[in-house]
């Protein structure tokens, strides 16, 4: 991990709280905003959000492309909107996605923001705090997709090789560990 530098998407959503994690996480964490930015980095985080506007967002900063690409030969993390974004088809209603990861998602499937939580959930790292807040929710995985964590029996923490999705907001929390094992993967 010595020398790995992790690009957060900083276009919208709370980028400041995952830079503050993934330091807290022992990584060396930077703000990007553009294609070179996402080019000098090691892996990225994707984060929460509002995933339209961030859709719009990296296609009026020429990000799309760009972050397709690099999810071909480098690690991302998406977190509820970056999920979202992540994902291969969206419902909820179906908007436009990278493509990245072999998860089907629902936009906002547990209502509206009065009903975000805050649960303990048990997984692979050891029991979790997981926030949701207007979290969508992984309808279906692929078979290259191995769950981490469920809830109310659908996966919440997931991987596909070198990437990473929660459809909960582990940056909201004091525990590093979601974002250490991001790390890992580097």
């Amino acid at each position: 991990m010595a020398g790995k530098v992790v690009g957060v998407l900083a276009l919208q959503g709370d980028y400041e709280r995952h830079v503050r994690a993934l330091e807290a996480a022992g990584a060396q964490a930077v703000e990007v905003r553009t294609a070179a930015e996402l080019a000098a980095t090691d892996g990225l985080v994707l984060p929460g959000g509002e995933s339209t506007t961030m859709l719009k967002l990296l296609h009026r900063e020429s990000l799309f492309a760009p972050l397709r690409a690099y999810g071909e030969t480098k690690p991302i993390f998406g977190t509820c909107a970056g999920a979202i974004l992540l994902a291969t088809h969206v419902t909820s209603p179906e908007q436009e996605s990278l493509g990245i990861m072999d998860i089907d998602v629902q936009r906002n499937a547990y209502g509206r923001q009065l009903d975000s939580r805050v649960v303990t959930l048990p997984s692979t790292l050891g029991d979790l705090e997981a926030v949701f807040i207007r979290a969508p929710i992984i309808r279906a995985a692929g078979p290259s997709v191995h769950v981490l964590a469920t809830y109310n029996g659908d996966p919440v923490l997931a991987e596909q090789g070198r990437h990473l999705v929660a459809t909960f907001h582990p940056e909201l929390t004091a525990d590093p560990r979601v974002h250490a094992y991001f790390l890992s993967k580097l």
